[in-house]
């Protein structure tokens, strides 16, 4: 049954024997405003003085590519005369290999940059000396309902590898919990308690908000109004997230360096994947991604984006600039912006603060969902933030580049109804003139008949060449690869990641039209009022039940018969011409559980797969040692008078009690807790909202304990 727990003033006692959360030191943060007008004569230090030369050669390059395969896609349609739904296509074409094209322009500068680059030589290498520093900077790890066992695992060795360095004490260490689970909750207390304890590290906090009010942008916010004012910079983390001490203290060097820098972020590579999906992500990412990310940093400059997580921000700036706004209007459009991190990197360029990005630093490590569907549910997220941004491109002082990437992100989303669109269109097409009467002569005097035809052979070329834009930044990567002996080496050799290429775009390929549909649901969705909501996502184990298989990938398999039948219904050779859009949707269900089954640990294996970096490799130690469990919270609170004192800490003081303030599941919960005779039977009868209030409630919980 367990013992009486200590006394309330014992437990104070206990409670202000430690110090679990430094002296506040509050730091204001303006009011978020989309509207204002203040000229500032702040002005970030450029990358480069020909910034606008490449940012000339991009969009040139773009409108060039556009405005050739546009001219071409009209000569396949204007054969017999350009028809309604034909200009439809055409006009589609033209945005969507506009999108295209973008994005490969953008690919073929990070390919030249990266092959005029010689690593050797360079401050950032892996074995060069580490600068000194100088600055106080906070770390910040925001958690909503994580697993605190592997959270805190892969915290320990960020902070171990940090020491390392010597300069460890210029760091404070937070841990801004927003869980709503009882359980992980009072977990991750325990885990943070042993944390310290192992570490010795009296600079490692928690703190706990009862209401995730503005959720992961709200929790950073809440925590620079009590205590940003002594610290200089922040890094940011995710609560997958992994960085090196070396990686850490380059950022830190680079933006102490910068006095105009408002933020400086490196490349994320995707690590411990075990499922085929994550792998091929793990892969993907770790190929390509570098020459990506070089492409953009040559010519976005001091006006980069942020991507939320892992990146070092001056503390004075975002308090002065990236308050958010709350958007006018009921959800989804409305109320907290969900994708953060881009408002808060435009909104602190608008105040004069450069945003740049370092892509060749490295020592960044996230995680990727590890199935098809929980990177949709993620996505659908995602997308619905992204096209909150509507609301935020107009805003005034904004930078033209900062509006761009707003336009970017939303474009992200919209291609993929446009692609659907696209597709149907041309089906649509096909079905007319098989099964609809041609008019040969046109209304008014025609001395010779209007033949429906197109060009196919010039059709067949137009397709090769935009698959070519899509396919060519891949190769361009590899031969980048292929180019460094021991980048080949680490990858398995030259032979084994060009099987990797092609096996990765099959994947990929067969994966993009379900996306496709589920893009295209999701932005329907969103247009109709669907709130998203914010759902714990999953990390380890991609499996997925036999009843969610075909229950989630139904309508894609559904899509899959209707474009088959009227592909078919058509000719063979179109079936066959649309056979890998529709054999990705037809075989959806089968796809989507092979590939969240564990993948190749050969053909898609990176180089921290085969040598996987200190921070990364402790991370994964610790990790497998944790105790995985996750008991009842008031069971441990019972058990544990150490965690009890530490949990009492982080309670908020009283509130005053009126008719606005009263917690309907507190009461209820206090109800239940009076007429049971034990503490085991009044918690069988709690919710999870109800023994949640309970948690944030000191006197209610101290009657609960105290149930034999």
């Amino acid at each position: 049954m367990g013992t009486m727990n200590p006394a309330p003033r014992s437990i104070v006692a206990d409670v202000e024997a430690q110090r679990l959360l430094p002296p506040e030191s509050p730091l204001p943060m303006a009011p978020g405003d989309l509207g204002s007008s203040r000229v500032l004569d702040r002005v970030p230090a450029p990358v480069a003085t020909t910034m606008a030369l490449r940012r000339g050669l991009i969009f040139l390059s773009t409108a060039a590519l556009t405005g050739a395969g546009g001219y071409e896609m009209y000569r396949v349609l204007e054969v017999g005369g350009v028809t309604v739904l034909e200009a439809m296509v055409l006009a589609l074409f033209l945005v969507l290999l506009a999108w295209v094209a973008f994005s490969f322009a953008s690919a073929v500068a990070g390919f030249f940059v990266l092959l005029a680059h010689h690593p050797e030589g360079e401050d950032l290498a892996p074995g060069a000396e580490l600068p000194a520093i100088a600055s106080r900077t906070a770390m910040l790890l925001p958690t909503y309902n994580e697993d605190p066992h592997r959270l805190t695992a892969r915290l320990r060795a960020i902070i171990e590898s940090l020491e390392t360095t010597s300069q460890g004490e210029l760091f404070d260490w937070y841990v801004l919990s927003d869980s709503t689970d009882p359980d992980i909750w009072v977990a991750e207390e325990k885990a943070l308690l042993a944390l310290r304890q192992a570490l010795g590290l009296p600079r490692l906090y928690y703190r706990h908000r009862a209401d995730n009010t503005a959720r992961k942008a709200g929790n950073i916010s809440e925590w620079i109004t009590r205590f940003g004012a002594v610290y200089d910079f922040m890094i940011v983390l995710d609560a997958d997230s992994l960085m090196s001490g070396q990686t850490i203290v380059r950022l830190v060097h680079a933006i102490e360096t910068n006095p105009t820098a408002g933020l400086v972020q490196t490349l994320p590579m995707i690590v411990n994947a075990r499922s085929l999906f994550s792998r091929v992500q793990q892969f993907a990412g770790r190929l390509y991604g570098p020459l990506i990310a070089a492409g953009v940093a040559w010519w976005h400059g001091s006006e980069g984006n942020y991507w939320g997580h892992n990146a070092i921000i001056r503390v004075r700036a975002f308090a002065e600039a990236a308050a958010l706004p709350h958007l006018r209007g009921r959800k989804p459009f409305g109320g907290h912006i969900l994708s953060h991190d881009f408002v808060e990197a435009a909104l602190m360029r608008r105040a004069g603060w450069g945003i740049y990005m370092l892509p060749r630093l490295g020592g960044s490590y996230e995680e990727v969902p590890p199935s098809l569907l929980d990177f949709a549910a993620r996505d659908r997220r995602w997308c619905q933030g992204n096209l909150q941004h509507l609301a935020v491109v107009p805003a005034r002082g904004l930078h033209w580049v900062s509006r761009l990437h707003f336009m970017v992100g939303i474009g992200a989303y919209l291609t993929a109804p446009l692609w659907l669109l696209f597709l149907l269109l041309g089906m649509l097409i096909s079905l007319q003139a098989r099964f609809v009467r041609p008019e040969y002569f046109p209304k008014g005097f025609s001395l010779f008949p209007t033949w429906p035809a197109q060009d196919s052979v010039l059709a067949v070329w137009v397709f090769v060449a935009t698959m070519g834009l899509l396919l060519l930044p891949k190769l361009l990567s590899l031969v980048l690869v292929w180019t460094r002996r021991s980048v080949s080496r680490q990858f398995g050799g030259a032979f084994r990641v060009l099987a990797g290429v092609f096996a990765e775009i099959v994947v990929s390929a067969l994966q993009a039209p379900v996306m496709m549909i589920f893009q295209s649901i999701a932005v329907i969705e969103i247009l109709a009022g669907r709130d998203a909501g914010w759902q714990t996502q999953r990390r380890d184990d991609g499996t997925v039940e036999r009843r969610e298989l075909y229950r989630k990938y139904g309508v894609p398999t559904l899509c899959g018969v209707v474009m088959a039948a009227s592909a078919y219904a058509v000719s063979l050779p179109l079936l066959l011409w649309m056979s890998p859009v529709i054999i990705g949707l037809l075989f959806a269900v089968p796809i989507g559980a092979l590939t969240a089954r564990p993948g190749s640990e050969n053909l898609f294996a990176t180089p921290e797969d085969r040598e996987p970096p200190p921070v990364l490799r402790r991370a994964n130690e610790l990790s497998a040692l944790a105790d995985a469990g996750i008991r009842p919270a008031v069971v441990e609170l019972r058990e544990d008078a150490a965690l009890l004192a530490f949990h009492f800490a982080q309670l908020p003081p009283p509130r005053t009690v009126g008719p606005d303030t009263i917690d309907a599941n507190l009461a209820v919960g206090r109800a239940k807790v009076d007429v049971s005779d034990s503490l085991e039977q009044a918690a069988a009868h709690l919710s999870p909202r109800e023994i949640f209030s309970i948690l944030n409630d000191g006197p209610a919980l101290l009657t609960v304990l105290q149930k034999r």
